[in-house]
């Protein structure tokens, strides 16, 4: 069944793919990642994201 799963999904060349522009919350206002200076990049793949399922397993 993976299979035919997989042979749906068609296989795109990278010049035939689109660039997502990723924005993040800073300070209370919201602001496309790209514009960070390094330090701040650096911050943001740092960042450790909030699982809610894996807080409700600890109870």
């Amino acid at each position: 069944m993976t299979e035919q799963i997989r042979n749906d999904i068609p296989e795109l060349k990278d010049s035939e793919r689109q660039k997502c522009e990723v924005w993040t919350r800073v300070m209370g206002y919201h602001r496309p990642v790209q514009s960070f200076n390094i330090g701040k990049k650096g911050e943001f793949e740092e960042r450790k994201y909030f699982v809610e399922s894996k807080c409700a397993e600890h109870k």
